[in-house]
């Protein structure tokens, strides 16, 4: 969502390093070419030229003019600035209160609110995917669009999380009622009410809510809203602000293309907090928004604390334990190669990744042009058309073998080819990583301070971690994110 306002970030910022001495003159010009960029990408004027003028205060001053990096202490003014703009630090949800505690969702028509009272609802609940631990009840109160409170239902059955059974004809208010009451009645942590929009804030729409609003008493008023509305996400958040007590917003389809000037202005317009984002149609589609990293993400400096989260949602206990041991015998065949692939989709695939790495704006625009996260399928296809046995032992493939596995899976057997050659690499590697002494041995080099680029010179592999290590620079003291000795021969594969 933010990669336009990201490369022309970029581009200003990139100018400003490359010089030794920066005078006041550079920072202002740099700093008009920033509020263009705020502008386009859909800000309000009022928000940008507040946050410029804020910033330049700062960066003209003596302390940054004659320091001995000027334009990286620019970028860190700058960086400051945009989290205070999206909020400063992160909102939870008020849930330590006597139970059940009471979130209401509002917003429009079409904004996504059945979806993310269901996807948050999922995050919150002890069942599979959940985080949080809560016994939640959903309740749907749209009486109003056909099939609302069965969508409801349905999504519910998908989450593992039950669901006010219906009752024909009644009204919202009375459903609010009988939802409380269950609610005590069987021990539910969260009741999450899923209110009726319109198509516009009008003046029906405002009473419902606050007839809903007086029965609950809700703990958290959550509106949602649609960031591809633009501008117009802020004046309707403005709009809901003005009549019900709003404690915070979700913003939906984050994932989109849209300019990202919703998501900056809206807590300086409205003064609430942006407490999720949902960032596709899974139903765990949905992050905590976190101001610092999200304006890491857009300076280009990546989000390594949600890269770790991620990475911890993503492998299995069991999965790890399992390849550790095989490691440790220096064992590596297709399965475990399946293994590392479907983690890797898990996290959100190579673009995703690569968003969450500093520094790596060019290598995720490579990574995004080049459908990169077609070719896991892709490669996953191959190893799912193998037999068990040749999973177990690919050097069985031979010439009539590997013609079945291409057709099987839609893919020629050059590609198949290229897959072995990456396993065999990878497997070359796990051996070495044997001699070296397994896990422990090479953990001992990471204190060692030989980093992860150390390690990949051990493990050998003439191109190993090229495509992002060179694009990165790499972490500090961690010689850059490593990929797959072999992958770059699918990375280079046109679409």
């Amino acid at each position: 969502m933010f990669d336009s306002l990201s490369e022309r970030l970029g581009g200003v910022f990139d100018r400003l390093r490359g010089r030794g001495a920066l005078t006041e003159a550079d920072v202002r010009a740099a700093m008009r070419e920033v509020r263009v960029a705020l502008l386009e990408a859909d800000v309000a004027l009022p928000v940008a030229r507040d946050f410029v003028d804020r910033v330049t205060e700062q960066a003209v001053g003596q302390n940054v003019l004659r320091s001995v990096t000027p334009g990286q202490q620019v970028v860190k003014i700058v960086n400051d600035a945009l989290t205070e703009m999206l909020g400063g630090g992160e909102a939870g949800l008020e849930l330590d209160v006597t139970p059940p505690a009471v979130i209401m969702m509002v917003g429009l028509q079409g904004s996504g609110k059945t979806t993310t009272t269901a996807k948050l609802a999922k995050r919150l609940s002890k069942g599979q995917g959940g985080r949080d631990g809560k016994k939640v009840l959903m309740a749907s109160l749209d009486v109003n669009r056909p099939a609302a409170q069965e969508q409801l239902a349905t999504l519910g059955t998908q989450t593992e999380v039950a669901t006010l059974p219906i009752v024909a004809g009644q009204r919202p208010v009375e459903i609010a009622k009988r939802a409380m009451q269950a609610a005590k009645l069987q021990g539910y942590d969260v009741l999450m009410l899923d209110t009726a929009g319109r198509l516009h804030v009008d003046q029906a729409l405002m009473d419902e809510m606050q007839a809903i609003a007086d029965i609950s008493r809700p703990h958290e008023i959550l509106l949602v809203v649609d960031a591809l509305t633009g501008q117009d996400a802020v004046n309707v958040a403005q709009s809901f602000t003005e009549h019900v007590p709003l404690t915070g917003v979700v913003l939906t389809r984050m994932d989109g293309d849209a300019r990202g000037g919703a998501a900056l202005s809206m807590r300086a317009v409205t003064g609430k907090p942006i407490k999720f984002a949902g960032t596709g149609e899974k139903m765990d589609a949905i992050e905590a928004f976190h101001p610092g990293r999200v304006a890491g993400r857009i300076l280009g400096m990546g989000d390594v604390v949600s890269l770790v989260e991620k990475a911890a949602e993503a492998i299995q206990v069991e999965d790890a334990e399992r390849m550790a041991r095989r490691l440790e015998k220096g064992q590596f065949d297709m399965n475990d190669l399946r293994s590392q692939l479907a983690q890797m989709q898990r996290m959100g695939g190579l673009g995703a990744l690569a968003g969450m790495m500093p520094g790596m704006k060019k290598a995720r625009a490579a990574l995004a042009g080049g459908g990169h996260d077609r070719t896991l399928i892709r490669m996953d296809a191959m190893i799912g058309s193998m037999t068990p046995k040749e999973r177990a032992k690919p050097e069985l493939l031979n010439a009539k073998r590997k013609i079945r596995v291409a057709k099987g899976s839609g893919t020629t057997v050059q590609d198949v080819n290229k897959l072995l050659k990456m396993h065999q690499e990878m497997a070359g590697a796990m051996k070495k990583l044997k001699k070296m002494g397994g896990i422990r041995g090479m953990m001992a080099m990471l204190g060692k301070g030989g980093g992860l680029g150390g390690i990949g010179g051990a493990l050998g592999g003439p191109d190993i971690g090229d495509l992002m290590g060179k694009a990165s620079g790499g972490l500090p003291g961690l010689g850059g994110p490593k990929m797959p000795p072999g992958f770059e021969n699918f990375i280079n594969k046109k679409k």
